[in-house]
């Protein structure tokens, strides 16, 4: 019998914004971004590439007050809700990432403006700082979280069914940034998909997946596929 209408939520209550508290875990660490604190260290470390800019809309930054102005005006900012990420809670920043498109009424928020240094990217923590993101989210009653990036950015696009994404199409001539047309890839998990990817996150993340040389024995996208519920047509 066909639906007319979606399911009653009669239980639903709206979710907090995100109020800056700070995320951690075993290794890394994610605080509210701030300019005293953070922009210095996270200037050298982006410095390294300046490839990392290529798909966000700002960027790169040529001298650190021109950076640290911009992080000034992102600090203040509700929406976007920016995070510093640390590899550990001893080390410099060496990446952010914000929640956006926050919208507590409808239940969703996004995860974007993803800047990982090439000394943060394809670590532990930079995994573990997504997961983090993604719990504080589902712990707080969202019912869904969002990827969103230029369809030509396969390297986002591989990472957003990675972490347990599920894709949903392509936004045609969605945007302009830098002068060029943007194409958007649309990902998401739902409430529904979250606590078979969390067991995914446990077990990829246990020290015990990791041998002596910090290789892993399982790799998190193994992990996460059974729970796609549809699938990138450009991957593998």
């Amino acid at each position: 019998m066909d639906k007319k209408f979606g399911d009653v939520l009669p239980n639903w209550q709206v979710p907090p914004a995100p109020q800056g508290a700070i995320l951690h875990g075993r290794l890394a660490r994610l605080e509210p971004l701030n300019a005293d604190a953070h922009a210095a260290d996270l200037f050298a470390a982006n410095r390294a590439d300046d490839g990392i800019w290529d798909y966000l809309g700002y960027g790169p930054f040529d001298r650190l007050q021109a950076y640290q102005d911009w992080v000034r005006g992102m600090q203040t900012q509700t929406d976007p809700h920016f995070y510093a990420i640390r590899p550990r809670p001893d080390a410099p920043a060496q990446g952010v990432a914000s929640y956006l498109r926050i919208t507590p009424a409808a239940g969703s928020i996004e995860v974007g403006h993803i800047c990982l240094s090439p000394a943060l990217q394809g670590t532990i923590a930079a995994t573990e700082a997504m997961a983090l993101m993604m719990a504080w989210a589902f712990d707080n009653g969202y019912r869904r979280y969002e990827w969103k990036c230029d369809a030509l950015n396969l390297p986002s696009r591989r990472a957003a069914a990675r972490l347990g994404f599920s894709y949903e199409g392509i936004f045609r001539q969605h945007m302009i940034y830098k002068g060029r047309n943007r194409d958007t890839a649309w990902f998401a998990i739902t409430d529904q998909d979250w606590p078979g990817l969390r067991r995914a996150f446990d077990i990829w993340l246990d020290p015990a997946n990791f041998d002596a040389t910090g290789r892993q024995r399982q790799r998190l996208s193994d992990l996460t596929r059974p729970h796609l519920v549809s699938h990138d047509p450009m991957l593998p």
